[in-house]
Protein backbone atom coordinates (compact mmCIF):
# COMPACT_ATOMS: atom_id res chain seq x y z
CA UNK A 1 0.00 0.00 0.00
CA UNK A 2 0.83 3.62 -0.99
CA UNK A 3 2.25 5.68 1.89
CA UNK A 4 0.12 8.89 2.88
CA UNK A 5 2.88 10.94 1.83
CA UNK A 6 2.63 9.49 -1.11
CA UNK A 7 -0.55 9.60 -1.78
CA UNK A 8 -0.98 13.63 -0.63
CA UNK A 9 2.00 13.59 -2.63
CA UNK A 10 -0.46 13.24 -6.30
CA UNK A 11 -1.86 16.79 -5.17
CA UNK A 12 1.32 18.69 -6.63
CA UNK A 13 1.09 16.78 -9.91
CA UNK A 14 -2.86 17.26 -10.00
CA UNK A 15 -2.51 20.79 -9.89
CA UNK A 16 0.15 20.64 -11.96
CA UNK A 17 -1.85 19.15 -15.37
CA UNK A 18 -5.02 21.18 -14.28
CA UNK A 19 -2.65 24.64 -14.91
CA UNK A 20 -0.93 22.65 -18.00
CA UNK A 21 -4.50 22.20 -19.46
CA UNK A 22 -5.41 26.10 -19.25
CA UNK A 23 -2.54 27.19 -20.46
CA UNK A 24 -2.19 24.70 -23.43
CA UNK A 25 -5.52 25.47 -24.90
CA UNK A 26 -4.96 29.04 -24.10
CA UNK A 27 -1.56 28.68 -26.29
CA UNK A 28 -3.93 26.55 -28.74
CA UNK A 29 -6.56 29.51 -29.46
CA UNK A 30 -3.98 32.52 -29.58
CA UNK A 31 -1.95 30.49 -32.17
CA UNK A 32 -4.03 32.31 -35.32
CA UNK A 33 -3.53 35.49 -33.12
CA UNK A 34 0.04 35.70 -34.06
CA UNK A 35 -0.46 35.66 -37.73
CA UNK A 36 -0.41 39.52 -37.45
CA UNK A 37 -1.07 42.37 -34.85
CA UNK A 38 -3.56 44.10 -37.27
CA UNK A 39 -6.73 41.09 -36.89
CA UNK A 40 -9.82 42.84 -36.23
CA UNK A 41 -11.53 42.29 -32.98
CA UNK A 42 -14.56 39.94 -34.32
CA UNK A 43 -11.31 36.74 -34.71
CA UNK A 44 -9.91 38.12 -30.97
CA UNK A 45 -13.89 37.53 -29.86
CA UNK A 46 -14.20 34.48 -32.02
CA UNK A 47 -10.73 33.38 -30.18
CA UNK A 48 -11.49 34.25 -26.90
CA UNK A 49 -15.22 31.85 -27.44
CA UNK A 50 -13.28 29.26 -28.38
CA UNK A 51 -11.08 29.27 -25.57
CA UNK A 52 -14.20 29.48 -23.24
CA UNK A 53 -15.84 26.69 -25.01
CA UNK A 54 -13.10 24.35 -24.61
CA UNK A 55 -12.63 25.24 -20.79
CA UNK A 56 -16.30 25.02 -20.21
CA UNK A 57 -16.20 21.42 -22.04
CA UNK A 58 -13.35 20.47 -19.58
CA UNK A 59 -14.74 21.61 -16.17
CA UNK A 60 -18.36 19.95 -17.25
CA UNK A 61 -16.63 16.60 -18.04
CA UNK A 62 -14.47 17.39 -14.46
CA UNK A 63 -17.12 18.31 -12.33
CA UNK A 64 -20.49 16.99 -13.75
CA UNK A 65 -20.23 14.26 -16.48
CA UNK A 66 -17.57 12.29 -14.97
CA UNK A 67 -18.41 11.97 -11.55
CA UNK A 68 -22.42 11.89 -12.29
CA UNK A 69 -22.40 9.12 -14.50
CA UNK A 70 -18.88 7.75 -14.92
CA UNK A 71 -18.90 6.79 -11.32
CA UNK A 72 -22.00 5.43 -11.26
CA UNK A 73 -22.57 2.81 -13.72
CA UNK A 74 -23.78 4.80 -16.40
CA UNK A 75 -21.12 4.59 -18.72
CA UNK A 76 -22.85 4.36 -21.59
CA UNK A 77 -24.74 7.80 -21.16
CA UNK A 78 -21.32 9.26 -20.69
CA UNK A 79 -19.73 7.91 -23.83
CA UNK A 80 -22.91 9.23 -25.90
CA UNK A 81 -22.65 12.73 -24.41
CA UNK A 82 -18.90 12.66 -25.15
CA UNK A 83 -19.58 11.48 -28.98
CA UNK A 84 -22.36 14.43 -28.82
CA UNK A 85 -20.02 17.02 -27.81
CA UNK A 86 -16.98 15.91 -29.80
CA UNK A 87 -19.11 15.97 -32.95
CA UNK A 88 -20.86 19.26 -31.72
CA UNK A 89 -17.45 21.38 -31.29
CA UNK A 90 -16.49 21.92 -34.20
CA UNK A 91 -19.54 22.24 -36.16
CA UNK A 92 -20.15 25.35 -33.63
CA UNK A 93 -16.95 26.13 -34.45
CA UNK A 94 -18.19 26.56 -38.11
CA UNK A 95 -20.52 27.81 -38.01
CA UNK A 96 -19.23 31.03 -35.78
CA UNK A 97 -16.48 31.06 -38.50
CA UNK A 98 -18.89 31.54 -41.50
CA UNK A 99 -20.63 34.22 -38.99
CA UNK A 100 -17.35 36.37 -39.34
CA UNK A 101 -16.55 35.61 -42.40
CA UNK A 102 -13.52 34.15 -41.38
CA UNK A 103 -11.80 33.40 -44.87
CA UNK A 104 -12.62 36.73 -45.79
CA UNK A 105 -10.73 38.62 -42.68
CA UNK A 106 -8.19 36.78 -42.99
CA UNK A 107 -7.55 37.28 -46.63
CA UNK A 108 -8.27 41.19 -46.27
CA UNK A 109 -5.95 41.90 -42.99
CA UNK A 110 -3.56 38.41 -43.23
CA UNK A 111 -2.30 38.61 -47.05
CA UNK A 112 0.48 36.33 -46.22
CA UNK A 113 -1.55 33.21 -44.90
CA UNK A 114 -4.46 33.30 -46.57
CA UNK A 115 -6.86 30.17 -46.29
CA UNK A 116 -6.82 28.16 -49.29
CA UNK A 117 -10.17 27.62 -50.46
CA UNK A 118 -11.70 24.06 -49.81
CA UNK A 119 -9.30 23.54 -47.24
CA UNK A 120 -9.60 25.60 -44.67
CA UNK A 121 -12.85 24.78 -43.05
CA UNK A 122 -11.97 21.17 -42.67
CA UNK A 123 -8.62 21.65 -41.58
CA UNK A 124 -9.99 23.56 -39.12
CA UNK A 125 -12.87 21.74 -37.74
CA UNK A 126 -10.94 18.72 -37.04
CA UNK A 127 -8.25 20.03 -34.93
CA UNK A 128 -11.36 21.55 -32.77
CA UNK A 129 -12.40 17.70 -32.66
CA UNK A 130 -9.13 16.43 -32.11
CA UNK A 131 -8.57 19.10 -29.46
CA UNK A 132 -12.43 18.38 -27.49
CA UNK A 133 -10.95 15.01 -27.14
CA UNK A 134 -7.85 15.44 -25.72
CA UNK A 135 -9.55 18.24 -23.29
CA UNK A 136 -12.40 15.21 -22.24
CA UNK A 137 -9.40 12.47 -21.79
CA UNK A 138 -7.30 14.51 -19.52
CA UNK A 139 -10.20 15.59 -17.54
CA UNK A 140 -10.97 11.84 -17.16
CA UNK A 141 -7.20 11.38 -16.24
CA UNK A 142 -7.41 14.12 -13.48
CA UNK A 143 -10.80 12.96 -12.08
CA UNK A 144 -9.80 9.36 -12.21
CA UNK A 145 -6.73 10.97 -9.85
CA UNK A 146 -8.43 12.56 -7.59
CA UNK A 147 -10.65 9.26 -7.16
CA UNK A 148 -7.87 6.74 -6.98
CA UNK A 149 -6.52 9.74 -4.26
CA UNK A 150 -9.67 10.19 -2.42
CA UNK A 151 -10.49 6.59 -2.24
CA UNK A 152 -6.40 5.41 -0.52
CA UNK A 153 -6.63 8.48 2.03
CA UNK A 154 -9.95 6.63 3.26
CA UNK A 155 -8.80 3.55 2.86
CA UNK A 156 -5.53 4.73 4.68
CA UNK A 157 -7.56 6.59 7.70
CA UNK A 158 -9.80 3.01 7.84
CA UNK A 159 -6.68 1.27 8.31
CA UNK A 160 -5.42 3.66 10.93
CA UNK A 161 -8.82 3.61 12.81
CA UNK A 162 -8.66 -0.23 12.45
CA UNK A 163 -4.87 -0.35 14.20
CA UNK A 164 -5.64 2.51 16.38
CA UNK A 165 -8.28 -0.05 17.80
CA UNK A 166 -6.29 -3.14 17.70
CA UNK A 167 -3.67 -1.52 19.72
CA UNK A 168 -5.77 -0.13 22.03
CA UNK A 169 -7.49 -3.36 23.26
CA UNK A 170 -3.78 -4.45 22.94
CA UNK A 171 -2.68 -1.88 25.47
CA UNK A 172 -6.05 -2.73 27.58
CA UNK A 173 -4.92 -6.43 27.97
CA UNK A 174 -1.18 -5.54 28.67
CA UNK A 175 -2.31 -2.91 31.47
CA UNK A 176 -4.13 -5.69 33.85
CA UNK A 177 -1.64 -8.45 33.31
CA UNK A 178 1.37 -6.13 34.19
CA UNK A 179 -0.80 -4.77 37.42
CA UNK A 180 -1.46 -8.37 38.62
CA UNK A 181 2.26 -9.35 38.87
CA UNK A 182 3.24 -6.49 40.64
CA UNK A 183 0.53 -6.40 43.20
CA UNK A 184 1.00 -10.39 43.83
CA UNK A 185 4.60 -9.52 44.38
CA UNK A 186 3.87 -6.75 47.03
CA UNK A 187 0.96 -8.95 48.87
CA UNK A 188 3.99 -11.61 48.94
CA UNK A 189 5.93 -9.15 50.62
CA UNK A 190 3.56 -7.70 53.08
CA UNK A 191 3.96 -11.16 54.94
CA UNK A 192 7.47 -10.98 55.28
CA UNK A 193 8.69 -7.39 55.25
CA UNK A 194 6.03 -4.87 56.41
CA UNK A 195 8.75 -1.49 55.51
CA UNK A 196 10.55 -3.48 52.58
CA UNK A 197 6.17 -3.61 51.22
CA UNK A 198 5.23 0.13 51.91
CA UNK A 199 8.55 1.02 49.76
CA UNK A 200 7.24 -1.13 47.43
CA UNK A 201 3.73 0.67 47.34
CA UNK A 202 5.34 4.17 46.61
CA UNK A 203 7.50 2.58 43.73
CA UNK A 204 4.38 1.34 42.57
CA UNK A 205 2.19 4.60 42.58
CA UNK A 206 4.97 6.47 40.54
CA UNK A 207 4.77 3.27 37.94
CA UNK A 208 0.90 3.57 37.77
CA UNK A 209 1.39 7.19 37.18
CA UNK A 210 3.60 6.79 34.10
CA UNK A 211 0.86 3.58 32.69
CA UNK A 212 -2.36 5.76 33.38
CA UNK A 213 -1.04 9.01 31.95
CA UNK A 214 1.49 7.75 29.52
CA UNK A 215 0.83 4.94 27.69
CA UNK A 216 -2.74 6.06 26.63
CA UNK A 217 -0.50 8.51 24.54
CA UNK A 218 0.87 6.96 20.98
CA UNK A 219 4.48 7.93 22.05
CA UNK A 220 6.48 7.93 25.02
CA UNK A 221 10.17 8.28 25.72
CA UNK A 222 12.43 5.51 25.54
CA UNK A 223 13.88 6.86 29.06
CA UNK A 224 10.54 6.66 30.73
CA UNK A 225 10.51 3.02 29.38
CA UNK A 226 13.47 2.30 30.77
CA UNK A 227 13.02 3.58 34.22
CA UNK A 228 9.45 1.57 34.28
CA UNK A 229 11.59 -1.48 33.58
CA UNK A 230 14.22 -0.55 36.46
CA UNK A 231 11.19 -0.09 38.73
CA UNK A 232 9.55 -3.13 37.88
CA UNK A 233 13.19 -4.96 38.44
CA UNK A 234 13.45 -3.42 41.58
CA UNK A 235 9.91 -4.45 43.22
CA UNK A 236 10.60 -8.27 41.35
CA UNK A 237 13.75 -8.39 43.20
CA UNK A 238 12.28 -7.60 47.02
CA UNK A 239 11.14 -10.71 47.22
CA UNK A 240 13.48 -12.67 45.11
CA UNK A 241 16.33 -15.37 46.77
CA UNK A 242 19.71 -14.42 46.99
CA UNK A 243 20.63 -17.07 44.14
CA UNK A 244 18.33 -15.30 41.74
CA UNK A 245 20.71 -12.80 39.80
CA UNK A 246 19.41 -9.66 38.07
CA UNK A 247 21.39 -7.72 35.68
CA UNK A 248 19.97 -4.59 33.98
CA UNK A 249 22.60 -2.50 31.47
CA UNK A 250 21.12 0.49 30.09
CA UNK A 251 23.09 4.10 28.75
CA UNK A 252 23.44 6.71 31.99
CA UNK A 253 22.72 9.48 29.69
CA UNK A 254 18.71 9.98 29.41
CA UNK A 255 17.34 9.20 25.71
CA UNK A 256 13.95 11.40 24.88
CA UNK A 257 13.79 9.01 21.62
CA UNK A 258 10.29 8.58 20.93
CA UNK A 259 9.23 4.75 21.46
CA UNK A 260 5.75 3.45 22.13
CA UNK A 261 4.62 3.22 25.38
CA UNK A 262 4.74 -0.34 27.43
CA UNK A 263 6.80 -2.22 24.67
CA UNK A 264 9.72 -3.60 25.78
CA UNK A 265 8.44 -4.50 29.64
CA UNK A 266 6.04 -7.56 28.45
CA UNK A 267 10.07 -9.01 27.97
CA UNK A 268 10.94 -8.31 30.65
CA UNK A 269 8.09 -9.64 32.81
CA UNK A 270 7.78 -12.75 30.45
CA UNK A 271 11.76 -13.27 31.88
CA UNK A 272 10.98 -12.90 35.39
CA UNK A 273 7.42 -14.74 35.13
CA UNK A 274 9.66 -18.33 33.36
CA UNK A 275 12.98 -17.77 33.89
CA UNK A 276 13.41 -17.78 37.87
CA UNK A 277 12.87 -20.16 40.74
CA UNK A 278 12.92 -20.16 44.20
CA UNK A 279 14.45 -23.80 44.50
CA UNK A 280 17.34 -23.38 41.65
CA UNK A 281 20.37 -20.75 40.73
CA UNK A 282 18.63 -18.82 37.78
CA UNK A 283 19.39 -15.45 36.39
CA UNK A 284 18.02 -12.95 34.61
CA UNK A 285 20.20 -10.11 32.03
CA UNK A 286 18.51 -6.89 30.71
CA UNK A 287 19.81 -4.61 28.16
CA UNK A 288 19.22 -1.67 26.09
CA UNK A 289 21.36 0.41 24.03
CA UNK A 290 20.56 2.92 21.25
CA UNK A 291 23.14 3.59 18.15
CA UNK A 292 22.63 5.82 15.60
CA UNK A 293 18.58 5.35 15.92
CA UNK A 294 18.59 1.88 16.30
CA UNK A 295 17.58 0.15 19.53
CA UNK A 296 19.05 -2.89 20.79
CA UNK A 297 16.97 -4.63 23.35
CA UNK A 298 18.03 -7.69 24.81
CA UNK A 299 16.50 -10.14 27.51
CA UNK A 300 18.14 -13.46 28.89
CA UNK A 301 16.83 -15.65 31.36
CA UNK A 302 17.30 -19.73 32.57
CA UNK A 303 16.01 -22.09 30.51
CA UNK A 304 14.54 -24.80 32.94
CA UNK A 305 14.75 -28.64 31.49
CA UNK A 306 11.90 -29.19 33.34
CA UNK A 307 9.23 -27.91 35.90
CA UNK A 308 10.99 -26.02 38.87
CA UNK A 309 8.25 -23.59 41.48
CA UNK A 310 7.91 -20.43 39.33
CA UNK A 311 7.55 -16.80 41.77
CA UNK A 312 4.89 -16.69 39.84
CA UNK A 313 1.97 -18.45 39.10
CA UNK A 314 -1.06 -17.60 36.46
CA UNK A 315 -1.12 -17.27 33.21
CA UNK A 316 -0.17 -14.10 31.24
CA UNK A 317 -0.92 -12.96 27.79
CA UNK A 318 2.79 -14.10 26.01
CA UNK A 319 4.35 -12.60 23.43
CA UNK A 320 1.82 -12.58 20.58
CA UNK A 321 0.39 -9.29 22.32
CA UNK A 322 3.72 -7.92 21.81
CA UNK A 323 4.53 -9.34 18.42
CA UNK A 324 1.66 -7.99 17.23
CA UNK A 325 2.27 -4.41 18.36
CA UNK A 326 5.18 -4.01 16.86
CA UNK A 327 3.85 -5.36 13.54
CA UNK A 328 1.15 -2.67 13.94
CA UNK A 329 3.82 0.09 15.28
CA UNK A 330 6.79 -0.58 13.18
CA UNK A 331 6.18 -2.10 10.28
CA UNK A 332 9.65 -3.39 8.55
CA UNK A 333 10.84 -1.37 11.14
CA UNK A 334 11.99 -3.85 13.12
CA UNK A 335 13.49 -7.87 13.73
CA UNK A 336 11.97 -9.54 16.70
CA UNK A 337 14.87 -13.43 17.45
CA UNK A 338 12.70 -15.94 19.84
CA UNK A 339 15.84 -18.34 21.02
CA UNK A 340 16.25 -21.67 23.25
CA UNK A 341 19.73 -22.69 23.90
CA UNK A 342 19.29 -25.98 25.46
CA UNK A 343 23.37 -25.87 25.79
CA UNK A 344 23.54 -22.78 27.54
CA UNK A 345 20.19 -23.64 29.43
CA UNK A 346 19.05 -20.08 28.53
CA UNK A 347 16.47 -18.50 27.00
CA UNK A 348 17.40 -15.19 24.96
CA UNK A 349 14.72 -12.34 23.14
CA UNK A 350 16.61 -9.88 20.89
CA UNK A 351 14.74 -6.55 19.35
CA UNK A 352 15.86 -4.51 17.13
CA UNK A 353 14.20 -1.52 15.86
CA UNK A 354 14.73 1.70 13.56
CA UNK A 355 13.92 4.41 15.51
CA UNK A 356 14.52 6.77 12.92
Amino acid sequence: MLSLAKIKGLRPLIFSVHFAVLLGLLVFTCIPLTITSSLPIQIWTKQLALYTALVSIFYLNLRVLIPKLLYNNRGGIFALLVFLICITAPLLNHQADKLIDLPGLLRRFAPRHPPMEGQYTPVGDLSIMIMTMIVIGIAIIISVTRKVQADLLKEKALENDRIAGELAVLRSQINPHFFFNVLHTIYGLTEIDAERARQAIYTLSHMMRYVLYDTPQQSTTLEKELQLIDSYRQLMQLRLPEHVRVVFNRPEAPINTPLAPMLLLPFVENAFKHGISTLRPSHIYISAQLCQGLLRFEVRNTLFTEPAKETDEGSGIGLANTRRRLELIYPGKYKLNVKEDRELQEFRIELQISLT
